[in-house]
């Protein structure tokens, strides 16, 4: 009985998806063509590009669309965000449909074993629940990078606003100064404000954009008291900054000492294991000594 339910769910998937892909292969082509880092299997994600527009899932679960959605936009960038939500999903959904394929091709190959076929329900489930939680961890990461940066350039602008530098000629001596080829997300976002003004948006604009890119409460308070206060200039502007940098500062000292704390926390399952392994060694000598 295992084994027909196996091979039916095996001909099914493998059937379905074969068909679903040759039928709407040129509706969905260009999502074999988007490359979104991590990704990798989205090549073969038309028929679940079909599957998730057809079940109108965007529309069912908005509150969960729009948590990936957001995520997604802060690790890819605000274009076609909308796209690169669905290839996110279609690509936890192929990591699912091939976890149960595996499950049920082993199975198979046990002779009727339920195990495998049960472990691949299993994963089926975990893997794309394991995929989300990835995402906003990579979400979460960049967010205190971006934190611990900002003090630093607060710090840069101060001294270079305050030798006499305008805010527009301090910011872009900081970006040009970290290099194009620098993969730290604050100045990426900032490289993308500096093309943005340079190619005709007004520096508020510009500022504007870098606050909804970042999603960040600091870096909004960042830009709005940069935009308040660069008309003022001078000893005003320097003070506001200073005021903000030292709140940063402080920001900055507690995302350190909860990622020293979260580093610890994760080597004591790695002491653990040294530990009981040299008990093992010392103890195996003297209890072979005993029952000699």
């Amino acid at each position: 009985m295992v084994m027909l339910v196996c091979l039916v769910m095996l001909v099914l998937q493998v059937g379905g998806w074969v068909v679903l892909n040759r039928m709407h292969d040129a509706q969905y082509a260009h999502f074999r063509c988007m490359k979104l880092e991590g990704l990798r299997l989205h090549r073969l994600s038309v028929p679940f590009v079909h599957l998730i527009h057809v079940s109108r899932v965007t529309h069912r679960l908005p509150v969960l669309m729009f948590k990936l959605q957001r995520s997604v936009q802060k690790l890819y960038g605000m274009q076609n965000s909308g796209e690169k939500t669905i290839l996110f999903l279609a690509e936890m959904l192929c990591y699912g449909y091939m976890m149960v394929a595996g499950g049920a091709l082993i199975s198979l190959i046990m002779g009727g074993d339920a195990t495998g076929l049960v472990l691949g329900l299993g994963l089926g489930v975990l893997v794309p629940v394991a995929l989300t939680k990835d995402l906003h961890g990579k979400v979460q990461q960049r967010d205190q990078q971006i934190l611990l940066e900002l003090p630093e350039l607060l710090s840069k602008m101060m001294l270079l606003v305050g030798a006499g530098e305008t805010v527009q000629r301090a910011l872009l001596h900081c970006v040009e100064r970290k290099g194009a080829d620098t993969v730290h997300p604050l100045y990426r976002e900032l490289r993308q404000t500096v093309g943005e003004w340079e190619s005709g948006y007004s520096f508020q604009q510009a500022f504007e954009h870098l606050s909804k890119r970042c999603g960040i409460q600091e870096v909004t308070v960042f830009t709005t008291t940069v935009l308040l206060n660069m008309r003022r200039g001078g000893s005003d502007f320097v003070m506001a900054l200073r005021e903000l940098s030292q709140t940063l500062w402080g920001k900055r000292t507690s995302i350190s000492r909860t990622r020293g704390e979260q580093a610890s926390s994760k080597l004591v399952f790695p002491m653990a294991l040294i530990l009981l392994t040299v008990i093992v060694l010392v103890g195996a000598p003297a209890l072979m000594m005993m029952n000699m």
